[in-house]
């Protein structure tokens, strides 16, 4: 309690908080308005068959707002795409990398690529969104009312400029409210369906859908499951930096010990997030081509599938690799640590130490790649299992010899899938950890007494 005193007794952490609430309110109120000339009950249909598939992943991340057809609809990943293409171009692209390294000016500059990338792809993504609406249809019902030009440019312009304002908002609560507001963004988009998941399972447990064992089993599974994604996310190898002693002047420098905290899960929830989009793409393009071989292909990459769950597992352990070579270079570290006087003990500068730096974070990645990988395929195992009888050669006998609740899956609906649990913890340990730093800045005991939290990029 004294720590939630605290908290709003500091009147610029208080005028923070309250202004992030502020403007995530507002983006709350903009997924409710819907673009004009769609028909909301075919619309409403459509998504309902499609929820497994890439619009159901996309519509979680934008808080619903893309199965209404939203003027958010578009949501913050536009953003999050651009952001991804320009990490991905600045280790190709000589010039991108010059600016990754020119400070806060070349930070602004990648920035405002960042914005004109963002733009383009709302551009492209809106007209492809009109399009493939137009040529809908449901019950015998057209989704678009009056199809044609007027009805492709005013969805382009409806929801290029709601994807553009809900950028302008993460960017505001970044800079004048706590925490990452691109991040808080997505989180609120998740968290938001909550108390309807609650009521959903309330309503289960009273018809007798859900029993109390059951429920119990849900309830412990998900603190389980938070408490492993909060020590993993904290965790990290620390590899010693010692820094010989130097003479300037008339002073004396160095001579400290301090440490390089590798992070076990370097790539956070990106990997996850690449696997997913990668496996629900082809399986969305073949349900819509409405063939034989099409409606194979979307089988065999249905959730609980063997093909999907070995694809799903590959993807995030090969674009876990990927993406932490992206973001971290050992040579850069190496140099860095060269410049300064720094040395690893009992490893010669340079070359030698940015091979053992690139040795650990080969281990640790994998131990963070299979950590991702479990936590993703839990909430799919819960809720349907793993259809063993579609292996080729010994399905039938695992069919017939493995326990029901493998093959089936336990039958409870889990809230939150392994993107969404990722994504919601993550972002409250980095959010609580801002909030701690904002009171010891300003002489007050932290948010949590026993213990600092250490963000994921800490």
């Amino acid at each position: 309690m004294d720590s939630v005193k605290s908290l709003f007794a500091v009147s610029d952490l208080r005028n923070r908080i309250f202004y992030t609430l502020g403007l995530l309110a507002v983006w709350s109120v903009g997924k409710h308005i819907p673009t004009p000339g769609i028909n909301s009950a075919a619309l409403t249909q459509l998504f309902q068959q499609s929820s497994n598939q890439l619009f159901g992943l996309y519509d979680m991340f934008t808080g619903q707002s893309l199965s209404r057809m939203a003027i958010f609809a578009l949501g913050i990943m536009p953003y999050i795409s651009a952001s991804i293409i320009l990490q991905l171009l600045t280790v190709v692209w000589p010039y991108l990398e010059r600016l990754s390294k020119e400070g806060e000016l070349g930070r602004r500059k990648i920035t405002q690529y960042t914005r004109y990338g963002t733009i383009l792809l709302s551009l492209v993504q809106s007209a492809g969104i009109a399009v493939f609406l137009e040529r809908q249809t449901q019950a015998g019902l057209p989704l678009v009312e009056h199809p044609g030009f007027p009805f492709r440019l005013m969805t382009v312009l409806t929801l290029t400029t709601g994807s553009c304002f809900v950028m302008w908002l993460g960017e505001q609560i970044t800079e004048r409210g706590i925490g990452n507001g691109m991040s808080l963004i997505i989180f609120a988009g998740i968290v938001v369906g909550f108390p309807r998941a609650v009521i959903q399972t309330v309503d289960q447990m009273r018809t007798g859908q859900i029993g109390l064992i059951a429920m119990i089993f849900l309830t412990v599974m998900m603190a389980v499951v938070v408490a492993a994604i909060v020590y993993v996310e904290r965790g990290h190898r620390r590899v010693t930096v010692q820094y010989a002693k130097r003479v300037v002047g008339r002073r004396m420098y160095g001579g400290s010990s301090t440490h390089i905290p590798l992070k076990v899960n370097t790539g956070g929830v990106i990997p996850v997030i690449f696997a997913s989009s990668i496996l629900a793409f082809p399986a969305t393009i073949a349900s819509m081509l409405k063939s034989s071989w099409g409606e194979s292909i979307a089988t065999q990459l249905a959730p609980g599938m063997p093909l999907y769950v070995l694809l799903y597992v590959a993807g995030i352990i090969f674009f876990t690799y990927f993406y932490t070579a992206i973001i971290f270079n050992p040579d850069d570290v190496a140099d860095n640590m060269r410049k300064y006087g720094g040395f690893v003990p009992g490893i010669r500068p340079g070359k030698r130490t940015a091979e053992y730096i690139d040795a650990i974070l080969a281990r640790i990645t994998l131990a963070g790649a299979v950590y991702l990988a479990l936590v993703a395929i839990l909430p799919q195992f819960l809720l349907s299992g793993f259809k063993v009888g579609a292996l080729p050669f010994v399905g039938d006998w695992l069919d017939a010899n493995v326990p029901a609740f493998i093959k089936e899956g336990a039958g409870i609906t889990f809230f939150f899938g392994g993107t969404s649990l990722l994504i919601v913890v993550g972002v409250a340990m980095d959010t609580v950890q801002q909030v701690e730093s904002q009171l010891i800045m300003r002489h007050y005991d932290g948010f949590m007494k026993k213990s600092r939290v250490r963000g994921r990029r800490a």
